[in-house]
């Protein structure tokens, strides 16, 4: 597995990034040295924050911790990852052995504000065609409240989204 890491606005010692790598190297199995993991390293408030990305054949998995060492945020966010693994993993083992995901593209983060427009960040991915099923899985794997994709039976833009009763909700336009 491919890691990068990144400290923001801070240095990262190379006994911390052994650490990281030592650590990580336990997702080889589920992923066969292909995945690519970011993990970056923050300082907000006294509190230490890791934040570890894992990309694996097209599926995303993230945590974001905050602890009182770097040491303490890692160890929970290898534990998030692996829960995640864990609670999906016939699903997963099912759609990568179909050959269901395809790498997407990397994410394109514009931070620079601009006082004329109200538009903070601008955030690009690149879609493929999958089942609202999937679609969920993505969303839930990334911990967000909405995921914009393909419908691969409609070739609509779609969304699925979680509701506060803990259903899912789909979003489809009309007619095209």
């Amino acid at each position: 597995m491919k890691i990068t890491v990144v400290g923001r606005q801070m240095n990262v010692y190379e006994e911390m990034k052994l650490l990281i790598d030592k650590k990580l190297a336990k997702f080889d199995k589920f992923f066969a040295g292909e995945g690519d993991a970011t993990v970056t390293l923050s300082c907000k408030h006294n509190q230490k924050f890791i934040e570890l990305t894992i990309s694996a054949s097209g599926t995303l998995f993230r945590s974001e911790v905050g602890a009182d060492s770097f040491r303490n945020a890692l160890d929970d966010a290898v534990t998030n990852i692996e829960r995640q693994i864990r609670k999906n993993k016939t699903r997963l083992a099912k759609k990568l052995r179909e050959g269901a995901f395809i790498p997407p593209a990397p994410d394109v983060f514009d931070d620079t504000p601009d006082e004329e427009e109200t538009i903070l960040r601008t955030k690009t991915y690149s879609t493929k065609p999958m089942s609202p099923e999937e679609a969920i899985l993505q969303m839930n794997l990334l911990g967000h409240q909405f995921f914009v994709f393909v419908d691969d039976q409609t070739g609509a833009t779609s969304v699925v989204y979680a509701r506060r009763d803990g259903a899912y909700g789909l979003i489809v336009p009309e007619g095209e």
